[in-house]
């Protein structure tokens, strides 16, 4: 199979084709209509040809027999001697006629009726006219007596004789009498190459084979005279189906084998003779002029293709360099120069691409200058969160944010708690709206606030207070806000209070009754209103076992390829059963739950756990 490798074998090849397909097909459409055309034509000529010579035949023979006819008038009339006379040198006069023959039954007075001078036909003797002797006046007299009991009968068919050395035919009649006896018989012999001679000299018989045959496909006449002596002897298949054809129809065409036919054949019935005109020729003489509109049609074609070629060559050659010069550009691209850009020469459609591509490329360094301090940026927000911590006496502590972009709104972070009757340990997991940058930005700055104020003196709802003011201060014109969950823990204490700054309330599971409780309590989201109050929250004697799990809605609201939430019932089924593990093992088998759950589906939200652990 031709498989094109490059852009300009495949125009070639795309539009060469069909034209190609097109030309070919017209071509051999037109040579088929015109072949069939040229064939009809040459039958039907062929056929009027034929008729033609056929005719001239038939009319010498016919007005020979109507002057036999007119021999019965003679033997009717009252001075038949006369009429008989007039009649018979008539009949002699006739061009072509070699003699008149009459012979008696009894024998008596067989004589060939002597032509008249000045009126014999071509190849007759010299005989005595009826001027002659007493006594040739009296031996005719005797006979028109005798020729006057009787009456001409049927006229036979025309009788070829090719026994001498001039070929004759002869038209016989009996002389019958008023009983209907035969009395004698009347033969007039007529020259046969008088006969066919308009026949042989036409120009269709002197182009092709022409032939004259009898019934049973002798050959009388033709054009290669001596050499045959019949049709069918040569074993044509044209031949014989021609001479079959004969005996059906009174004219005809046929054509023979191949395509173009290698020869076709035409005959015509004579009416006067039981002989039949055959005419034979080439196909390939009758459809020489469609032969060579093939040859010139098929010359020019492929010119025509070439020159295709050489056009598409020409145009396509520009378009197919334009379109190497910017795959090499963008290989340039790919490895990270930039600093080329593709010369446009053109003002057409390659030049629009080039354009478009030089615009395209500056853009895409644009975008990955961007990519790159996104990942800076991401780097950046990913140091921002605590990698370890050093917690407390007493508590197992473990942390993790997995964000569906470079950078995200999520935050959670481990704080020490200073100036204090006891030592406290904080813990805060906030939500920023929306994703990005700016989301980014927004939680870096909610960070410092927090951990410079939780180094001032204050409770938890004086830290978020005035956390809450900073952060509304930056925010009033952007609308952005930040949900933020915030707990204390005292170990030594036992106790941990805690507050909801618009956030989801966190998940505490006691495991002597195996029950999981919704830290809930009032709050507004950061950012939204600079003069609110916040009030906290507080729960006391924590005991070993219990855990403290705060997360953002990006847990639940995980989608499957169904569409399904991941949902808090499952996430509070984990805490139950992955109780005894570790803070960093229990957010690593919900991080395990959650890939499961959402499969081949794409994370749509920022995932942040956060885990605290009472220990022995």
């Amino acid at each position: 199979m031709i498989r094109p490798k490059s852009l300009q074998q495949r125009l070639s090849l795309f539009m060469i084709l069909p034209v190609a397909l097109l030309l070919v097909g017209m071509g051999i459409a037109s040579f088929i209509y015109a072949r069939d055309a040229l064939l009809s034509q040459w039958q039907e000529a062929a056929v009027l040809k034929l008729q033609r010579g056929a005719h001239l035949v038939d009319m010498h023979l016919s007005r020979i027999r109507n002057w036999i006819h007119s021999l019965d008038k003679a033997a009717e009339s009252s001075n038949p001697d006369i009429i008989f006379q007039w009649v018979t040198e008539q009949l002699k006069a006739q061009e072509g006629v070699v003699r008149l023959d009459l012979t008696w039954q009894d024998n008596t007075a067989n004589d060939t009726i002597p032509m008249k001078p000045g009126m014999m036909g071509p190849g007759s003797a010299k005989g005595q006219g009826m001027g002659g002797s007493r006594g040739d006046r009296a031996e005719m007299m005797r006979r028109m007596q005798r020729f006057h009991r009787t009456r001409i009968g049927d006229i036979t068919a025309p009788r070829f004789d090719a026994l001498k050395k001039n070929q004759t035919v002869s038209l016989v009649s009996d002389l019958l009498d008023k009983n209907g006896q035969t009395l004698g018989r009347l033969a007039v012999v007529l020259s046969f190459e008088y006969l066919v001679k308009n026949v042989v000299n036409s120009s269709w018989w002197q182009s092709n084979e022409g032939f004259l045959v009898d019934d049973h496909g002798k050959i009388l006449t033709g054009t290669f005279p001596g050499k045959r002596n019949e049709l069918w002897e040569t074993n044509e298949p044209l031949e014989r189906e021609t001479l079959k054809t004969i005996e059906q129809r009174p004219y005809g065409t046929l054509l023979g084998s191949g395509h173009p036919p290698s020869e076709v054949s035409g005959f015509y019935k004579l009416q006067e003779a039981p002989w039949t005109l055959v005419m034979i020729a080439p196909g390939r003489k009758i459809l020489s002029p469609i032969l060579r509109f093939r040859l010139y049609y098929f010359i020019t074609s492929a010119g025509f293709i070439l020159l295709i070629l050489l056009l598409m060559k020409l145009v396509t050659g520009q378009t197919v360099s334009a379109i190497k010069e910017v795959s090499r550009a963008a290989d340039r691209i790919a490895r990270g120069d930039f600093d080329q850009p593709l010369p446009i020469k053109t003002r057409d459609e390659v030049g629009h691409l080039m354009r478009s591509f030089n615009t395209m490329m500056e853009q895409l360094k644009e975008r990955i200058g961007l990519k790159a301090a996104l990942d800076l940026a991401m780097e950046v927000q990913q140091n921002l969160l605590p990698k370890r911590y050093n917690a407390l006496p007493g508590l197992d502590i473990a942390g993790r944010s997995h964000y569906c972009d470079e950078t995200g709104g999520d935050y959670y972070d481990f704080l020490e708690v200073c100036c204090r009757d006891s030592n406290q340990f904080g813990l805060a997991v906030g939500d920023v709206s929306g994703h990005g940058i700016s989301a980014a930005l927004l939680m870096a700055s909610v960070r410092a606030f927090l951990r410079c104020r939780v180094t001032q003196l204050g409770g938890a709802a004086d830290i978020i207070t005035d956390v809450n003011r900073l952060v509304t201060a930056d925010t009033r014109e952007s609308g952005h806000f930040m949900t933020l969950f915030y707990a204390e823990i005292d170990p030594s204490l036992k106790t941990l209070h805690w507050l909801r700054a618009g956030h989801d309330p966190a998940f505490f599971y006691d495991p002597t009754s195996d029950a999981i409780e919704e830290l809930h309590g009032e709050g507004m989201a950061l950012g939204v209103d600079a003069n609110y109050a916040y009030r906290q929250s507080a729960k006391t004697g924590l005991s070993a076992g219990q855990i403290l799990l705060i997360g953002t809605d990006g847990i639940w609201e995980t989608r499957d390829d169904s569409g399904r939430m991941f949902g808090k019932t499952r996430l509070a089924d984990l805490i139950r059963e992955h109780a005894s593990y570790s803070s960093e093992r229990l957010i690593q088998a919900i991080m395990t739950a959650l890939k499961d759950f959402r499969g081949s589906a794409k994370q749509e939200d920022d995932v942040t756990l956060a885990v605290v652990k009472i220990a022995d």
